[in-house]
């Protein structure tokens, strides 16, 4: 990287089929989109060079989301709204973009930012739990505890749940929740609700959620009096 870069990081939705593309077809996707779209993107030196880029927390196939992240560096700033303007002309449907910020030098890259996700669960029609979950929903909250076994590809652990969870409740119907999703911890909301089925002896389908990633936030301030901020906070305007 070298000075004259600007860093520069895009909030974008994700919607309808889109929903079941990977990580890693929409990083190629989205390289694709930024030649298409004409946008000054900085590219790494060297033999192979590529677009710099890196994206925040991975979302999972089969998600929405109203706020994912990708931070991107360009040779020569651009104006944010004709950037989201240009980008917005070649994204299927499927994909907005919804916010372009101007980052500080100082700033993380988005992965590195990374310290909570907010979340929404609904459940599909036929696929509620035979238990009434919003009046229980207040008792599992309180629980000092919240054991569960987390799966890697490599292992399993019996792990606490309840550090990693910031908020549990209802809204609108629906179970919001706000969850660690740094690298430490990266806790999927449908581990919660595997919980939360199992406290009240039932087993959840496959099927039955509809998660919505809400936004990605990052950390700010000291250890004393910190506070969650969405990850475009941090950026300004072009």
């Amino acid at each position: 990287m070298t000075n004259e870069h600007t860093k520069v990081r895009i909030k974008f939705s994700k919607y309808g089929s889109m929903i079941f593309i990977g990580h890693l077809d929409i990083m190629r996707y989205f390289q694709k989109a930024m030649r298409r779209a004409d946008i000054d993107i900085a590219y790494t030196t060297g033999f192979n060079p590529h677009q710099i880029m890196s994206f925040a927390a991975p979302l999972g196939v089969g998600l929405y989301s109203n706020g994912e992240y990708l931070d991107i560096e360009m040779n020569e700033p651009m104006n944010s709204k004709l950037m989201i303007t240009r980008l917005n002309s070649v994204m299927v449907e499927g994909i907005d973009i919804l916010s372009v910020k101007k980052l500080p030098k100082t700033a993380g890259n988005a992965m590195a930012s990374v310290a909570a996700a907010a979340y929404t669960v609904a459940f599909r029609e036929g696929y509620e739990p035979d238990f009434d979950y919003k009046e229980k929903l207040s008792d599992f909250a309180s629980k000092d505890r919240i054991m569960v076994t987390k799966k890697t590809k490599k292992s399993e652990k019996e792990m606490d749940l309840k550090p990693f969870i910031y908020e549990l409740s209802i809204v609108n119907d629906k179970i919001h929740m706000l969850v660690d999703a740094s690298s430490s911890g990266n806790i999927k909301p449908s581990l919660v609700m595997e919980a939360f089925y199992k406290e009240n002896g039932e087993v959840p389908s496959e099927f039955a959620f509809i998660i919505t990633r809400e936004d990605t936030y990052t950390n700010i301030g000291t250890d004393e009096k910190s506070e969650f901020v969405p990850l475009d906070a941090v950026g300004s305007e072009m």
